[in-house]
């Protein structure tokens, strides 16, 4: 049974912070050498309600091709592998549609055209928020997951190597990044989606740390609120902790994320950072 860590002697974790839930009480502790990060809903809030774009817009594709389909069947088809494929590239997503599409007599266009209108959608609202963030009327620590810095701070001072690994388009990673002020946490090990996708993956990434570092995989902890990173950094023997973060409030836990992320593997569930030395305590790494 999932457990919530308290102890007697434990300061009070910061006002609002979310619980520390193990799940899994025999994940690796103590000896991480390496951290692979996600980005949207890990640390980055820019992207926020990007469910709230892509789902709809696919719903209105599939119902175009005439089933007869109600909405609401085509939302429950559609949420279902957009979450599923979550922590993967985008263009994924837009592959499944076009098979979706396929299956269901339509004409489908390109993945990539896919993308291209649901990146157009998308940015309509992140480029307002990046905007904001750039121009200094929004402070940055207000569109990442609170605890953050901190976080990354501590990772750091313990000699731990931060490797960044997100599904969206590498240039966007890497300019959302340095405007949240996190980008020189990780330096050069920042990856994300690619023209040529094939060429990326978060598989590859954790391959790829396990030979540049030389790692067992128990040396490795994943942190992330999709799928693909949590059954990845399991697959290796690593530790998931699993971020159900509410992106919205930026407070307490996203109960639908933590089902997902329990699904998928996760070892603990936290809602942000905010618990930062019970968390470190929890991993071994006080």
């Amino acid at each position: 049974m999932p457990e919530s860590v308290s102890r007697p002697s434990d300061p009070e974790p910061a006002l609002g912070a979310a619980p520390i839930e193990i799940i899994r009480g025999d994940f690796p502790r103590g000896a991480f050498r390496a951290v692979i990060f996600d980005f949207d809903g890990t640390l980055s809030l820019l992207r926020r309600n990007w469910q709230d774009v892509m789902i709809p817009m696919m719903v209105e594709i599939l119902a175009e091709t005439g089933t007869g389909e109600s909405s609401e069947r085509l939302g429950e088809v559609v949420e279902d592998f957009v979450m599923r494929l979550n922590g993967k590239q985008t263009i994924y997503q837009m592959i499944q549609l076009r098979d979706e599409v396929t299956r269901r007599g339509g004409a489908p266009l390109d993945p990539l055209d896919y993308k291209r209108i649901y990146h157009d959608r998308l940015y309509e609202q992140v480029g307002v928020r990046v905007e904001a963030v750039r121009s200094g009327r929004v402070p940055a620590e207000t569109m990442t997951v609170p605890g953050t810095r901190r976080l990354l701070e501590s990772l750091t001072e313990r000699g731990l190597a931060l490797y960044l690994a997100s599904g969206t388009d590498l240039a966007y990673v890497r300019d959302e990044a340095d405007l949240l002020g996190v980008g020189p946490f990780f330096g050069e090990r920042i990856f994300g989606a690619l023209d040529d996708y094939r060429k990326f993956s978060k598989q590859m990434i954790i391959q790829r740390m396990i030979a540049e570092m030389d790692l067992d995989g128990s040396s490795i902890l994943g942190i992330g609120d999709g799928f693909v990173e949590i059954e990845e950094v399991k697959r290796v023997g690593g530790a998931a902790l699993g971020v159900a973060s509410n992106e919205e409030t930026r407070t307490g836990v996203n109960a639908w994320k933590r089902a997902r992320l329990i699904r998928a593997g996760a070892d603990l569930i936290i809602g942000d950072y905010r618990a930062h030395d019970a968390l470190l305590r929890t991993l071994g790494l006080e």
